[in-house]
Order: structure tokens, then C-alpha cells, then sequence
């Protein structure tokens, strides 16, 4: 047996002193390395920071966040279901849905689309916010009314399992429709209108002299409020489109010579066939197509003939500023204020204008110009039929609206002097009211400009016009105008027609106003149209 050989006892191996065995590693003979106990804390602390990033979070999202969480939870569980109120009717005088005759009423009844981005939220009178999905009105009444035609959406509070299959309902909330309006259109004068303007650019309005109340405004081209698309015509020429009156403006000019005392009501003038100033020759119109004259001329033969030469001459006896008074007196230049959207001024130039805007001096010429309804006139046809309306009614201005029994805009100008009234009267003698409406019924007689209303019973009282102005070939074109009110010695209605580069007012304009007043009077109306051929203003 070998014998056990003391040496190394187990001793040696039992660790006496835990400090020194940890402070030492094993390293090849001879060396020992120290161990730098910071770099433990510092994992330590890297630790309890992220537990305490990891605490502060989840406290975060119980006590700060929770709600929002807690509804976004809710959110996928609990669902509003929006019940669309039923939109309210836009009723014609007699009780008829405009919105089933289409592009006849398109610019008055306007459309109804879906809600922008930019609109969601949008808080309305009602009370209710705008979401995506919600209808709401575009143009025409359907914009203007839109507080009274849109109602009150209701809506389903119901609770959804995982599937989004309802569980239970939580609430409930009828709908509110919206309510109907009444507008003074006449549906049937109104398609007489529409077919009446074939598709020609333009504008006519209908309208009851003595209230203001519109029977018919159509504008030509039209769109169909159930298929609008990016290219639809929502220009509304009846009160957006401004044009030059040319002489249908003769009925201001003689109003304002003679209010104004500048010429007397036995003038007359002989015509020759045009005045010359310097180099420039100021013709009449019959003198320039025909090559003849008028000879000596009153104030009911020069309204009766739109004799241009008369009215050259008293518009520079009258004076500018005169005429341009006159002119804002019948309506032009300012808002009628119709409950309508997207109506313009239009323009009533002045000396001072001139010099403000184009830095140039006013001259004779400008003034010759705008005694025939040139220079640089800019009206509405809505404006042309409120003047209009001002002769038939003697001198009663009554401010046009679409809503039955409407009282006028605030905002209107029109009416700016009488509160609670749809109508003021102008300060202006009669009988001077008289001698303009007799030169207007001269025009609808045998001898005057309207041929096509020559021999129409009830008698009419009306005013060609051919307005100049410059194509964009530069060329010069004309509008076709014919403003007219009848019965002439009681009137019941004004028609107004507005031909977009039409042509002789005579001859395009007329013929349409015609079969208007034929439908509204219940007329058999035997005239060949397809004969008209223009033969004058």
C-alpha cells in the first residue's frame, strides 16, 4: 500500500478571506488584475432606470392616457349609426317639387353634394356638425337655405361584439326633417323660359312689377343638378353675368334729363344720321344698316325708334354725373339684394371713375357712349328688369326676392332706406314716368323697334336693345336685349331677355320674351318664329 504523502493540505483550499479571492483573477503566472467594482453600479443604475422608464410609462397610461384609450376601446365596441334627416322641399308658387323639372331651375334650385374635408366639423346655425358622408347645399337655394332645408340628422347608439355584429342598442334618436319652402317661380313659366332660350347663352327673369317677386330666372347653359360633374355650368348669367345694356339704358337717360331739369319735355332734335365731334362721327343705328334718318324727333318717337342721335344729344345736355345719379336711382351699380347667391354690381361709370381706374381724362365721346348704354356700363339682367320694374310701377323700386312673403336682405342696397318693406318709392314726377312709358309702348306698336310683339294683346310696353362690345377674336359682337312689362297700362309681369352674343335685340330677343308673355297670359299664340327676320334694332 503507497503511503499518503503529506504535502498541500485541504486547508489551502478552503477561501478564508472572500474580499481578497474576489479582488484577484486568473492570470498567467505572475500577474493579478483588479476589478473595478463602479462598472457594477453603473449596470445597477442602467437597470433601475429603464424599470423606472417601464413604471413611469404604464403609470402614464393608466392615469394620463387611460380615457383616451378607454374611448378608442369603446370606440371598436360602441357605434353611432347616423340617421339622415329627410331634406326639405323647394316648392314652386303652386305647390310643385322644383327639383324634378332639371336644368329649367338648375341655377335657382342649385344641387346638393357631400361634404368636404375642409367642411367636416363646420358648425351651422342647427347645431350640428358637418361629417364625412353628410349632403349638404351647393349653390342656388340649396346653399342659401340651407339651415332650414337641411333638418336634423338622428342617429342609433348600439353596442358591436368583435364581428362588428350588433349586441344591443343604446340609444335612439329620430331624425328631424328639414323644412320645405315656397318661392314665388312659377314652374311652368319657368320651363317656358328655359325652352324659350333654345340653348343660347343667356339670361331671362320674369318678375311681378308691383312686389318684387321673381316668376321665372333661367340661365342658359344649364346643368342637371343629379349629374354634376366638373365641367356643369354653374355661372348664373341672370345674376352674375354683366353686360352692357346698350339702349335699353335710353329709359334712364330720358328719366334723368328730365328729372333733372337739363331738358325740357317739348325737346326734339332732327336726326341727319350722326353728330360729328372733331374727327370722330357718332351714327344712328338706322342711318349705319340703312342709310337713312328719323328726321325731327320727340321723346316718344326717339324711345319708340332707340333714335341714337337724340340721345346723344340730351346725354350731353344731362352731363355724365347726371345720368350716372339716375342710373344707381333705377338700380344699376348697386345689389339688388335677391336671396340668391353669387350677385355682382355691376358697373355705373363716372368722370371721377375714369380718372381713379384708367388714369384717363372723360370726353365727350364717353359721355355720347353712355347716354346709348356704351362706355363702360356693366349690368346684370336682374337689373335691367328692377329698372324696368321701376316705369311700370311708377316709380315703385321693389327689391327681387325668391322666397314667398320674404322680407328683403339687411344687406341689400336696393332697399336701404325702408326697413320691413319690399318695396320704396323713387323721387320722380310721373308724367315724366309717362312719357318714357308711352316711348315704350311706341316700341311694341306698328312703327317702333319689337316687331315681334307688334299686335300682341294685352298690349306690351317694352325697349329693344343691341349692346356692343368686343369679341375675344376682337372683333365686335352684340347682345341682344328686350325688356318689357304688360299689360302697359296695369302691369302683372316684366319679362326680361338677355341674348349672350345674340345679335339685334329685335330680332333674337323679342320673339323669346313673346312666347313668355303668351304662356303667362294664356295666349293662342299664332306667330311664325321661323320668319323673324331682323329688320332694325
Amino acid at each position: 500500500m503507497r503511503k499518503f504523502k503529506p504535502g498541500v493540505s485541504f486547508g489551502d483550499f478552503v477561501v478564508t478571506d472572500i474580499k481578497e479571492s474576489k479582488s484577484r483573477t486568473c492570470l498567467p503566472a505572475g500577474r493579478e488584475q483588479v476589478v473595478d467594482y463602479r462598472r457594477g453600479w453603473v449596470i445597477w443604475l442602467i437597470i433601475l432606470a429603464a424599470m423606472g422608464g417601464i413604471l413611469a410609462r404604464l403609470g402614464a397610461l393608466q392615469l394620463i392616457s387611460g380615457g383616451k384609450y378607454r374611448i378608442l376601446a369603446d370606440e371598436n365596441r360602441i357605434k353611432k349609426i347616423r340617421l339622415v334627416a329627410e331634406r326639405g322641399k323647394i316648392l314652386d308658387r303652386n305647390g310643385q317639387d322644383l327639383r324634378s323639372w332639371g336644368e329649367a331651375a338648375a341655377h335657382v334650385v342649385g344641387y346638393v353634394g357631400e361634404v368636404n374635408e375642409q367642411e367636416v366639423g363646420l358648425l351651422k346655425e342647427a347645431g350640428q356638425k358637418y361629417e364625412l358622408g353628410s349632403r349638404i347645399g351647393r349653390t342656388g337655394m340649396e346653399e342659401q337655405y340651407e339651415e332650414r332645408l337641411r333638418g336634423r340628422d338622428g342617429g342609433r347608439l348600439v353596442e358591436v361584439d368583435p364581428g362588428q355584429k350588433i349586441v344591443r342598442e343604446l340609444g335612439h334618436q329620430e331624425a328631424e326633417a328639414g323644412t320645405d319652402i315656397t318661392l314665388t317661380l312659377d314652374a311652368g313659366l319657368q320651363q317656358t323660359a328655359f325652352v324659350a332660350l333654345g340653348g343660347k347663352r343667356g339670361a331671362v327673369v320674369v318678375s311681378d312689377p308691383k312686389n318684387g317677386e321673381v316668376l321665372a330666372l333661367v340661365s342658359s347653359p344649364a346643368f342637371n343638378p343629379r349629374q354634376v360633374t366638373a365641367t356643369s355650368e354653374f355661372f348664373n348669367r341672370g345674376i352674375g353675368g354683366v353686360y352692357p345694356p346698350g339702349s335699353v339704358f335710353k329709359m334712364v337717360t330720358a328719366a334723368a334729363a328730365l328729372e333733372s331739369g337739363k331738358v325740357k319735355a317739348d325737346f326734339t332734335y332732327k336726326d341727319t344720321g350722326s353728330i360729328n365731334v372733331g374727327r370722330f362721327a357718332y351714327t344712328n343705328w338706322y342711318f349705319t344698316q340703312y342709310g337713312r334718318t328719323e328726321g325731327v324727333v320727340g321723346w316718344e318717337k326717339a324711345i319708340a325708334r332707340s333714335v341714337d342721335t337724340f340721345f346723344y344729344k340730351i346725354g350731353e345736355l344731362t352731363g355724365a354725373e347726371t345720368m350716372a345719379a339716375w342710373a344707381k336711382e333705377f338700380g344699376l351699380g348697386v345689389k339688388t339684394g335677391i336671396d340668391l347667391p353669387g350677385e355682382v354690381a355691376g358697373l355705373v361709370p363716372t368722370p371721377d371713375w375714369k380718372w381713379e381706374t384708367k388714369k384717363e381724362k372723360w370726353f365727350l365721346g364717353n359721355t355720347y357712349q353712355m347716354a346709348i348704354g356704351q362706355s363702360d356700363l356693366l349690368v346684370t339682367p336682374l337689373q335691367v328688369n328692377v329698372m324696368t320694374n321701376v316705369i311700370a310701377a311708377g316709380g315703385e323700386k321693389c327689391g327681387p326676392h325668391l322666397l314667398k312673403s320674404q322680407i328683403p336682405n339687411p344687406k341689400s342696397q336696393i332697399n336701404s332706406n325702408v326697413s320691413n318693406s319690399q318695396c320704396t318709392k323713387i323721387d320722380i314726377n310721373p308724367d315724366i314716368l309717362d312719357i318714357v312709358k308711352k316711348g315704350m309702348i311706341g316700341a311694341c306698336s306698328a312703327g317702333g323697334t319689337a316687331f315681334p310683339l307688334f299686335g300682341f294683346e294685352p298690349q306690351v310696353a317694352c325697349k329693344t336693345g343691341t349692346a356692343e362690345y368686343v369679341r375675344p377674336d376682337g372683333k365686335i359682337g352684340t347682345h341682344a336685349w328686350l325688356t318689357a312689362f304688360a299689360p302697359a297700362e296695369d302691369p302683372a309681369i316684366s319679362v326680361t331677355v338677355l341674348v349672350e352674343g345674340g345679335g339685334e335685340g329685335s330680332r333674337v330677343a323679342a320673339p323669346i320674351a313673346r312666347k313668355i308673355l303668351a304662356k303667362y297670359f294664356g295666349v293662342e299664340d299664332k306667330y311664325n318664329y321661323a320668319a323673324v327676320e331682323g329688320v332694325g334694332e
